[in-house]
């Protein structure tokens, strides 16, 4: 059943009673949380996707971090905020272990050649920050089995991305699935849900199609599933939150679930603020509390 508005906002301030915090922007964490009552940990891990903040600098994404007790993050090489360099990125993961920060991916990251020097150097990329995750934006098909080779060498795992109807290859993580069928466990997909409605998939349908292949998740909501252009904060559009959140319980995912507020580029902090507030309100319903 469809929440109405006031429901929605009675969920807001249950995640913010939760957590005992006077402000909104105080309330959104990372990491898994106890319930009281039982000592059952919530079972979804909420992150954020670097690209969220692609306006701002490194300091500035620590800086917001800290202000919605966000503690895992899914790196991206923009800004400064991850760079491939390899000076500049020991630099960043000092910044980001200091900070207290989990860096549990990196992505999207995009492999536009089917070369070996070209991929090692993005799986070196990774290993030298401890990342276990590869978000890849656009390998074709005729690339997994050479990117297959580095998974297993590295032992780091490849979810590939869907990017809706505009991607020819991948444009449902139902395509994804077809193609990796038969391949190394640790090449799955990661689920964009605005990305997979807008391919007509359904988003709890997917993630029980993945099952343990599902590596990786891209949280947003759309006010019509038609139009990229009509994402809003989560939780006051159309996606199914809690219905997501109860199909990665029945999967027991064990992955991050990366918020990427991709609107407001130049102010995304309400919105970011106003999508944690909901997710984490939404688990507080489901019966585990808040952390933070």
């Amino acid at each position: 059943m469809k929440m109405s508005k006031m429901s929605r906002r009675d969920l807001v301030k249950a995640g913010a009673l939760a957590v005992g915090l006077p402000m909104l922007g105080q309330m959104a964490a990372a990491q898994k949380a106890p319930r009281a009552e039982s000592g059952a940990e919530a079972p979804v891990q909420l992150g954020l996707a670097s690209y969220t903040f692609r306006e701002f600098t490194r300091a500035q994404l620590i800086g917001f971090m800290k202000q919605l007790r966000v503690t895992g993050l899914n790196a991206k090489d923009v800004k400064d905020h991850l760079p491939m360099d390899p000076t500049e990125e020991a630099a960043a993961l000092a910044d980001y272990a200091t900070a207290g920060i989990r860096l549990h991916a990196a992505g999207a990251i995009y492999f536009r050649k089917d070369e070996d020097a070209d991929i090692r150097t993005k799986f070196d990329y990774c290993k030298r920050a401890g990342i276990g995750v590869i978000v890849a934006g656009d390998p074709t098909p005729e690339t997994l089995p050479r990117l297959e080779k580095f998974v297993k060498e590295y032992d780091i795992r490849l979810a590939i991305h869907n990017h809706g109807p505009e991607d020819k290859v991948w444009p449902s993580p139902l395509d994804v699935l077809k193609d990796v069928r038969g391949m190394d466990p640790r090449i799955g997909c990661c689920i964009d849900v605005g990305h997979c409605v807008r391919a007509g998939t359904d988003v709890v349908d997917a993630i029980h199609a993945a099952g343990p292949r599902l590596l990786n998740m891209h949280m947003k909501d759309l006010t019509d599933f038609h139009d990229k252009g009509s994402q809003v904060a989560v939780g006051e559009g159309k996606l199914p939150i809690r219905e997501i959140f109860a199909a990665l319980v029945a999967i027991k995912y064990q992955g991050w679930v990366d918020l990427e507020y991709e609107v407001h580029a130049d102010d995304p902090i309400p919105g970011v603020t106003e999508s944690f507030a909901y997710m984490r309100g939404v688990l507080t319903g489901m019966g585990y509390a808040a952390n933070g």
